[in-house]
């Protein structure tokens, strides 16, 4: 039986990170958004994901907790809480990263507020991102599995069937595929997902301790296993590795022995690991779709790129996805921008997805190096970075995913397409005055009107002055990063800027 279901503005298909997260930003910008999910309605305490990475803190920051709203929406004002408040309270930090034993990137040093990795799992993410799209007023259908989906001009229609095997269609001017690996939003436009396996054979674990590790993630390779550990912080702690001797398919059967014995290869000890609630065995893809936008149908997060564990780039990849298209769409579906805007989703995040998969990818070949030369090659890249303070900033700013920047238009100011800090302002700091989902415009000076009383109206941007001297007038984009910026703007030259909200 099939039924027809009147039209959505956007439906979101997934509910992992990066979709609730996308959800969310619609419905706190306006826009009416359902969220379909083929799993029942559970955030399972099995996930793979565990580090939540600066750039990614810093998109949270820029984003009210759900406890922090008004009326059910997210409130205009600056207000105290943020996301990234209410996630750091989930988890423990770690200020430096250690890799092939003798490389050590101090975390500490990013140019950020939060300069440390948080460990926390991404059940934790899942929750806070659930409760806030539901305060938002984002509707849910879960145990709704896509079976089919085609496209017209003016939108896209979606075949859900349901847990009692009815197929509804759903009739959307947009839909967002955010539905993992196994995308079957991206299936249905027969996109293929090009790319290699990169490790095998690999296994996770989530287990007691009988003894303390030392840090909070504890991570060695010896010889031709690799093992890492990471506290969860409520007594279960999360074991990942892999051992080149014994590479089998991912249904091979997997039990805690084994699991010890990786740990006893890698760090020289097994910390007395006991009750696994959880064994799995998988093995690491890296894939990109080549394209995020295929008309009203749009991909994101593990849907449209996939990576090695190394360095935990995944999930925060997908954030920023999420991050990056949510403005843009609200914008589109809004009419107050063209459906061409959407072009720059793509246009931005697919060079990083691939900057991601060469990172990521060239982290792990070299922490699985056996040949000789390899190792000599990962001796001297460790060498290299230990030494040299350009090459360990590039690593930690790629890593923590701030040292990204979006294409610029010839001619443009040397801040546009950049990753904005949380600056000081007048008011207080960037990333809370970002939580009202607006541009943000920063000027050295009090300005005219329109900008003064009707600032963050009638499409205006909220308008801000610095707390120093700078004489850069900068126009922010609800994500963080520079739109359009001048010296010593007089009022023309602004509002020639403020076109850049949408171009």
């Amino acid at each position: 039986m099939t039924g027809t279901v009147s039209p959505h503005p956007v439906i979101v298909v997934g509910s992992g990170p990066t979709g609730l997260l996308l959800a969310g930003d619609l419905a706190a910008a306006g826009v009416p958004v359902t969220l379909v999910e083929r799993r029942p309605r559970k955030i399972s305490n099995l996930s793979r994901a565990f580090g939540v990475h600066a750039r990614t803190l810093e998109q949270l920051d820029a984003r009210p907790s759900p406890t922090a709203t008004l009326n059910g929406r997210a409130a205009h004002a600056p207000l105290s809480r943020s996301l990234a408040d209410e996630l750091i309270a989930t988890g423990s930090t770690i200020t430096r990263l250690r890799l092939f034993r003798r490389l050590s990137l101090d975390l500490g040093t990013l140019p950020s507020r939060f300069p440390f990795l948080l460990i926390t799992p991404q059940y934790e993410v899942e929750r806070l991102l659930e409760r806030r799209a539901r305060e938002l007023g984002v509707e849910f259908r879960y145990e709704s599995e896509v079976v089919g989906l085609r496209q017209d001009a003016d939108g896209a229609d979606l075949d859900v069937r349901g847990a009692d095997g009815t197929v509804t269609t759903h009739r959307a001017a947009y839909v967002v595929g955010t539905d993992g690996h196994r995308s079957a939003v991206r299936e249905a436009l027969g996109l293929p997902f090009p790319g290699t396996s990169v490790i095998k054979s690999l296994i996770l674990a989530d287990v007691r301790l009988a003894e303390r590790p030392d840090s909070v993630l504890t991570v060695n390779g010896a010889g031709n296993a690799f093992a890492m550990i990471a506290s969860f912080g409520d007594g279960w702690y999360r074991v990942m590795g892999w051992n080149r001797d014994h590479e089998v398919p991912d249904d091979a059967p997997l039990d805690l022995d084994e699991v010890k014995e990786i740990a006893r290869r890698a760090l020289g000890t097994d910390y007395g690991m006991h009750d696994a609630r959880w064994l799995s065995r998988f093995h690491s893809d890296e894939r990109q779709v080549p394209r995020y936008r295929v008309g009203r149908v749009l991909l994101a997060g593990d849907a449209a790129h996939i990576h090695s564990p190394a360095g935990g780039q995944g999930m925060n990849t997908g954030l920023q996805d999420a991050a990056n298209l949510g403005w843009k769409l609200a914008a589109v579906v809004q009419g107050r921008a063209s459906d061409g805007f959407l072009d720059t989703y793509e246009a931005e995040r697919h060079p990083v997805g691939k900057a991601v998969l060469r990172s990521s990818g060239g982290l792990v070949r070299l922490a699985r190096a056996h040949h000789p030369a390899v190792r000599a090659v990962r001796a001297l890249v460790s060498a290299v970075a230990n030494i040299a303070r350009p090459v360990r900033t590039k690593a930690l700013a790629q890593i923590s995913g701030i040292g990204y920047r979006y294409p610029a238009p010839r001619g443009a100011h040397r801040l546009v397409g950049t990753r904005i800090p949380d600056v000081a302002l007048a008011s207080g700091r960037l990333y809370e005055a970002l939580r009202g989902g607006r541009f943000v415009l920063i000027a050295p000076r009090a300005l005219p009107e329109p900008y003064g009383s009707r600032a963050g109206r009638e499409g205006l941007p909220a308008v801000e002055r610095w707390a120093g001297e700078s004489r850069t007038t900068v126009l922010v984009r609800p994500d963080g990063y520079v739109a359009w910026a001048a010296e010593d703007a007089d009022t023309a030259a602004i509002e020639k800027g403020l076109t850049f909200q949408f171009a």
